[in-house]
């Protein structure tokens, strides 16, 4: 049987005059007095079709049959639409099906939610996730991942990149999150480990001489969700010998040009903006910052330094600062929302929040009675305080008040609903990140991106000084787009000595060394070139060129925030056969 002769989106009044076939299912039925007309979609689009009974009595007839999801195949005349019946919003809106023939392939029953509407029962759409993929907007959605993952492909390719595939039954090892553990049957006792990344392997692929590889990893972390992680998700993991950072910014900025000019057809400009961390985190307080608006964060320490105000002074004297934003002309701030902004710096681990409001030539806030004049005529002409403002503070340590500035800074822009440019892409490359970070409950330093990332070079030495660690910069770069961050990576280290002194640091003693990466550390005296890359998250990205807020939007098969695959009913109980096969015994009791 003869299916079609072209999607149902791909009609166009050219065609009119031509005998047509197509399949898909029926998105619509209308009954106009003997008239029958159906809205046939498949994944390209939406073709009319209308059943004339003088045409085909016959199909006319089965046509009052039709209901929502039937599967069919239709054949007729392609027409133009009568005067003042096209549908603008339609590409096809200005051509129709005649059917002569109806061929009725599969019935449906009665779909659980309305297949035309966005439904805001998310475990429902999960649930039907077949029915859920045929609405408009997820097909489109799989269709921009597609295009996405092909543009890449298509740019690494011309540059020269070999796309391999690494193991995903691999061994675990400390880098951050939780591992998803798989127990071996041929060896009892023995797990292998789902890879958060294919990091080590990416490394020893440089090592091996490949020079330049790619790959469209899947990866896995067992860790709480939320609406852009899955347990499983996808990275565009990239990695070069003999790289300085440039090449690599260059390289992804052609990339997203790409990406863009074929998913959006907008043209972005190069080369993107670079911030250091410091500064990322002094004007935004946060490293991904969102650089579309104002409400830069000041640093007023300077200004209080012999304040009379306890607060501030206790936390300069601490050898902390005071910061502050100005929200302008957002002075009608109500009681509650500046309660809300509280418990949002509080969320950040400060201790509060203070406000000063300028209403009718008045300074109006608690804080107010503890300030020299002074003081307030070098705080207005440090953060440009005019009537109607909203100044916010932070007085804690650095990076404390950093951050919670930061988080009310973005609270504060959705309160005032500034107004942004949908369009507008701000794309930023943090870099100089700090290599590590103290964590005071574990007493131990970790990495900031993973124990790979190489220290600047005249960072170096600080290494074999404790008090300095804090201090060390690393080679290390993630690429941001309107405070998102989409991707990150650094020049890792590729001398084995280098590498024992940073696992050393991290706390990971020589026999944990060799049981955990001695594989990497044998490659890297075996003549290890320079090297580095980056990780893009690829469903994030695909999310936000679909302007989705959740990555689910733009997965085929996602999990839902318990980490549960609903359609599927994944994850599930096991046969006792099963688990004895594989030397496991299970501590969780049965249902009754």
């Amino acid at each position: 049987m003869h299916y079609r002769d072209c999607f149902c989106g791909a009609l166009r009044p050219s065609d009119i005059g031509r005998t047509m076939t197509l399949s898909g299912w029926v998105a619509g039925r209308r009954d106009h007095g003997g008239l029958i007309f159906i809205d046939l979609r498949d994944r390209d689009g939406i073709t009319q079709v209308v059943f004339r009974p003088e045409v085909h009595a016959e199909a006319a007839a089965a046509a009052h049959s039709l209901r929502s999801e039937d599967v069919i195949t239709v054949s007729g005349e392609i027409v133009a639409r009568l005067a003042g019946t096209e549908n603008s919003k339609l590409p096809t809106g200005e051509i129709e099906l005649v059917a002569a023939t109806l061929t009725i392939l599969n019935r449906s029953e009665v779909p659980p939610f309305p297949m035309d509407e966005r439904i805001a029962n998310e475990d429902l759409r999960l649930t039907h996730r077949f029915l859920d993929l045929r609405r408009p907007a997820m097909a489109a959605n799989l269709r921009l991942r597609h295009r996405v993952t092909k543009s890449i492909r298509d740019v690494l390719d011309t540059e020269g990149f070999w796309e391999i595939e690494t193991p995903i039954l691999s061994k675990s090892t400390p880098e951050g999150a939780r591992d998803f553990l798989v127990p071996s049957r041929l060896t009892p006792g023995s797990f292998y480990a789902l890879p958060q990344a294919p990091q080590q392997y990416k490394q020893l692929l440089m090592v091996g001489g490949v020079d330049k590889y790619f790959q469209i990893a899947r990866c896995f972390r067992d860790e709480d969700l939320r609406a852009d992680r899955q347990p499983e998700f996808t990275q565009v993991d990239i990695e070069a010998s003999f790289i300085r950072p440039d090449a690599l910014y260059a390289l992804i900025e052609k990339m997203f040009q790409r990406i863009f000019r074929e998913s959006r057809g907008v043209e972005i400009t190069v080369p993107f903006q670079r911030m250091p961390y410091s500064e990322a985190m002094n004007r935004y307080g946060s490293d991904k910052p969102d650089t579309r608006y104002g409400i830069e964060i000041r640093d007023v320490g300077d200004v209080f330094k012999e304040s009379q105000f306890k607060v501030f002074r206790a936390a300069l004297d601490a050898g902390g600062v005071v910061k502050a934003i100005n929200a302008k002309r957002f002075a009608s701030i109500t009681t509650g929302q500046i309660e809300e902004l509280t418990e949002v710096a509080k969320s950040a681990g400060a201790k509060g929040l203070a406000f000063i409001k300028v209403e009718n030539g008045e300074w109006k806030s608690p804080i107010v009675k503890f300030f020299s004049d002074a003081e307030k005529t070098a705080l207005t002409q440090r953060l440009g305080i005019e009537e109607g403002d909203l100044i916010l503070f932070g007085a804690d340590t650095w990076e404390t008040a950093c951050t919670a500035l930061g988080r009310v800074r973005l609270r504060v822009a959705d309160l005032q609903k500034l107004p942004i440019d949908p369009l507008q892409l701000n794309f930023l490359w943090v870099v100089d990140f700090p290599m590590l970070a103290y964590n005071a409950e574990e007493k131990k330093w970790n990495a900031v991106h993973h124990p790979f990332t190489r220290p600047k070079a005249e960072d170096r030495e600080l290494l074999k000084d404790a008090s300095k660690l804090r201090t060390i910069r690393a080679e290390a770069y993630d690429i941001v787009l309107n405070g998102v961050e989409i991707g990150g990576g650094s020049i890792r280290i590729h001398e084995g000595d280098l590498q024992s002194e940073v696992f050393s640091v991290l706390g990971i003693n020589e026999v944990e060394q060799e049981e955990l990466f001695g594989h990497l550390l044998r490659a890297f005296r075996h003549g290890a070139p320079p090297h580095g890359g980056i990780a893009l998250g690829l469903d994030r990205l695909v999310a936000l060129i679909a302007g989705e807020e959740s990555i689910r939007e733009v997965i085929a098969f996602p999990k839902n925030n318990r980490g549960v695959e609903l359609l599927t009913a994944s994850p599930a109980t096991v046969e006792p056969k099963q688990l004895r096969e594989l030397y496991i015994a299970s501590t969780v009791k049965p249902k009754e």
